[in-house]
């Protein structure tokens, strides 16, 4: 690979059993990720994969998802609609479950930390037992979780890099209000961070100091461009407009990374002695020559998906989008579009699946 692997998984609830498929094809193939970074069930998703050694992956993923689809279920024939209703009226009990004081009386002051539909205390147990997070922290592999500040909405992102992390931080990034409390952490509260930025590629083309790298951008909100016909369509375009990754944010970061490739081509035609002096290497130092490939993966849609297909946890939801993601992944590994020449003016490459 030319440069490190970056693993990058939005949020989505059921929909990250696609994301599952996408690392699975990657371990299979002897891909492993150096970086995982994630958002809500990203961050889940990638918690596990980075708290554990790559031989204890997929079945510690295997059993995350057992335990979501088994007890949403109660049995694997249920039918999508009657899981989806399981699944609000009682929750996941590895996961989440209701919080009736919520329901009864959604005026109460119970604050910030309470104040939610539902309370996640089993998702903390389950992480503890699925993820070694002492593992994360001796920094085997780079993990980052983007979550936002319910007191001021400013995004910040939780890096195995730079700090300590636990299951707190893995929470907060899936905290989605009003469904989940906010989680709060150094005493402040934090809430899922797709309600702010769902994509966290940004973050990854951000990163300082940057390094050349291959992203696995997983996408699992997906719009397709086609018209909404019904009040259950236009539910569902309007989360998939709310929650996909934005196309103006990376072509922005497209526009960026070509400007510091442009920086650097400049000062190579400077002569030595104006390359060194004080002035002229400071502003050098904003430049880059750093490859950036994006596999930009987007998950499909599955059967007759609705609004509510991000807590379909039903057996064959589950199924059917681990197995895209793995197919996918499997394509464009075979593939290999980042043994591609790229423009050395520009920087990143943006590769897409073909059509099938």
């Amino acid at each position: 690979m030319p440069g490190q692997v970056v693993l990058a998984l939005q949020g989505g609830g059921a929909l990250g059993a696609y994301q599952v498929g996408v690392y699975q094809a990657m371990h299979e193939a002897g891909v492993e990720p150096d970086w995982v970074i994630g958002t809500s069930i990203g961050a889940i998703n990638g918690a596990i994969i980075a708290g554990n050694e790559p031989r204890y992956r997929m079945d510690r993923l295997r059993q995350f998802w057992h335990r979501m689809e088994q007890n949403a279920l109660g049995f694997s024939a249920m039918p999508r609609a009657l899981a989806n209703a399981v699944t609000v009226g009682q929750g996941i009990p590895a996961f989440f479950e209701p919080n009736l004081s919520s329901w009864w009386n959604p005026d109460a002051r119970v604050g910030v930390e309470h104040a939610s539909f539902y309370q996640t205390t089993p998702l903390r147990t389950t992480l503890d037992t699925l993820v070694d997070f002492d593992y994360i922290n001796a920094r085997h592999t780079r993990l980052t979780v983007g979550a936002v500040n319910a007191r001021n909405g400013d995004m910040r992102y939780f890096d195995s890099r730079t700090e300590a992390l636990n299951a707190s931080h893995v929470m907060a990034s899936g905290a989605l209000p009003p469904a989940f409390p906010a989680v709060r952490i150094d005493g402040q509260p934090y809430w899922d961070g797709g309600i702010y930025s769902n994509t966290p590629i940004e973050a990854v083309l951000d990163d300082e100091p940057r390094r050349s790298s291959v992203i696995f951008s997983v996408q699992v909100w997906n719009p397709d461009g086609s018209e909404p016909q019904s009040m259950l369509q236009v539910l569902d375009k309007h989360k998939e407009i709310q929650y996909a990754s934005r196309a103006s944010n990376i072509e922005q970061q497209r526009k960026l990374h070509r400007l510091r490739h442009v920086i650097r081509q400049l000062t190579l035609h400077l002569s030595d002695e104006a390359a060194m002096t004080p002035e002229v290497r400071e502003l050098a130092a904003w430049g880059c020559g750093t490859t950036m490939h994006v596999l930009s993966l987007k998950a499909p849609r599955v059967g007759n998906e609705d609004h509510t297909k991000d807590i379909d946890f039903s057996a064959a939801g589950i199924r059917a989008r681990w197995h895209a993601g793995y197919e996918d992944t499997k394509r464009f590994i075979e593939m290999r579009p980042w043994d591609r020449e790229i423009d050395p003016i520009e920087g990143i490459a943006i590769h897409e699946l073909p059509q099938r």
